[in-house]
């Protein structure tokens, strides 16, 4: 074993422990920031694979923006950000779905290569890899384009108690079951 296969099982293992946690915390914030550390252990794999600029794509896109979104929408929506009792459900049935999922995923792939030594192609250069990218794979990130901006917009509309509402101010349910009495009489010398 090389120094960089010992550097890419290390990096490995904190996205997966950091990915562990962020499933398994019970604070929506501090999910977000394992995000963050998991995304960042996967960035420093690609940089460990040399392959640089899918490496500051991940760091670019994916943990400054992406992850900068979801704390945003957390914050924009006003949603439970601590541990919430009616929210949290027992662990165990995920734990047993994802032990079967990883355990299907083993099997299939010591099924198909039986240990088997694959040749991989030449390294390939940012410019062979940015050309792939905007000719055959500009469709799938203008769609997730399109896909956070619908998100960033329903945060905002969720968040805004206002929308919705006519624009004379209260709610019609909001003034309670005399509000279409009328104003009341008014006695000699103005007073109620």
């Amino acid at each position: 074993m090389t120094g960089a296969d010992v550097l890419l099982l290390a990096l490995g293992a904190v996205a997966v422990g950091a990915g562990a946690l962020v499933v398994a915390t019970r604070h929506l914030v501090r999910a977000g920031l394992w995000l963050v550390v998991c995304l960042g252990a996967l960035a420093g794999d690609y940089l460990v694979l040399t392959a640089e600029l899918v490496a500051w794509v991940q760091v670019l896109i994916y943990v400054g923006a992406v992850v900068v979104l979801l704390l945003f929408a957390v914050m924009l929506t006003r949603a439970p950000i601590g541990p919430s009792d009616d929210l949290d459900r027992p662990g165990w049935p995920a734990a047993l779905v994802g032990a079967g999922s990883g355990l299907g995923l083993a099997v299939l792939l010591v099924d198909a290569f039986r240990w088997s030594r694959v040749d991989l192609p030449a390294p390939g250069t940012a410019e062979r890899l940015g050309e792939q990218l905007f000719r055959s794979w500009v469709l799938p990130f203008e769609v997730l384009s399109v896909l956070l901006l619908a998100a960033l917009v329903g945060a905002i509309v969720l968040s805004r108690p206002d929308i919705g509402s006519r624009a004379g101010g209260a709610r019609p349910d909001a003034a309670g079951p005399d509000a279409t009495a009328g104003p009341e009489p008014v006695a000699e010398g103005g007073r109620r």
